[in-house]
């Protein structure tokens, strides 16, 4: 799973900090579903059969997988966007269950990546939604953020089903026939997308679409914009739960972590490639501009 690497990253590097090396006085065993939503519930119970100390679950659907399959080992989620409204937690100060860990807060950003869209191309008229319908949860979360500043930035919205490149490949070939209309693209954040951003990104340099995504790694693959908080410091934050629970700290009682900064990151080359030319007033808040 490409997209995971920063979080393993992350979470290995977490660890080290808290004491605890890999292959030395802790064990990781690492399962992944290769964007196949359906396999997340039997692998959690594979890890479940190995008694493991503390699950660690990436993302809304993993974490939900892993807490409809015990309610005893300790679940540690990294980066699940709304942790309440997924039924994780009962609140974020107190949990109150076997669930803790970071939240991504992916849906409060929902808006705002439409709002640096419009800043940053004012010609933008309409977006192109692309979400993934097998992971529907996270995803449902997001358009239903999205929609309140769509409607305030008065850019209708058409929603994409994107489940893997063949459908992105339909999907551009529709959308490119309507470059005209000023057509801007959102790239909702997800493990599948993630991992096809490469392939998104130069479809819409290709059709001379502006997008943005969720999170440097869109920008980084060639996408104009990527906002998003940084996973590699929720998966840091995390390993600091798993390091408590290992040293017997309840995760009922252990706070969700919320991210404290979210990054902004501008491709110029692909604000070049596209034909755009991004206000000052955007490149000065920018956290990083890849030229």
């Amino acid at each position: 799973m490409q997209n995971a690497a920063p979080i393993l990253a992350g979470l290995r590097d977490g660890l080290r900090e808290q004491g605890y090396t890999e292959g030395i006085n802790i064990a990781i065993e690492s399962r992944f579903a290769n964007d196949q939503f359906e396999r997340l519930p039997d692998l959690a119970r594979e890890l479940i059969a190995l008694k493991v100390d503390v699950l660690v679950a990436l993302f809304t659907q993993s974490a939900i997988a892993a807490r409809d399959n015990t309610t005893t080992i300790p679940i540690v989620m990294v980066g699940v966007s709304d942790p309440i409204a997924s039924k994780l937690v009962s609140s974020l100060s107190r949990p109150g269950g076997n669930v803790t860990g970071t939240s991504g807060m992916f849906s409060e950003a929902a808006g705002k990546r439409l709002e640096l869209l419009k800043e940053a191309v004012p010609g933008v008229k309409r977006v192109a939604i692309l979400w993934n319908p097998v992971n529907r949860v996270f995803q449902m979360q997001l358009i239903r953020e999205t929609e309140p500043a769509a409607r305030q930035l008065r850019l209708p919205l058409e929603l994409f089903e994107a489940r893997d490149a063949a459908s992105i490949e339909r999907i551009f070939a529709t959308i490119s026939n309507q470059r005209a209309g000023a057509l801007g693209l959102d790239v909702l954040p997800d493990p599948t997308l993630g991992a096809l951003a490469p392939t998104i990104a130069a479809l819409a340099q290709k059709a001379r679409i502006p997008s943005v995504g969720g999170g440097a790694p869109f920008a980084e693959a060639g996408g104009f914009i990527g906002y998003g908080p940084s996973l590699g410091e929720l998966a840091r934050n995390a390993a600091g739960h798993v390091a408590k629970i290992l040293k017997g700290a309840k995760p009922a009682e252990l706070p969700i972590e919320q991210p404290t900064k979210f990054e902004l990151v501008i491709n110029l080359k692909t604000a070049k490639q596209i034909g755009v030319a991004v206000p000052q007033s955007l490149l000065l808040r920018a956290d990083r501009l890849i030229e």
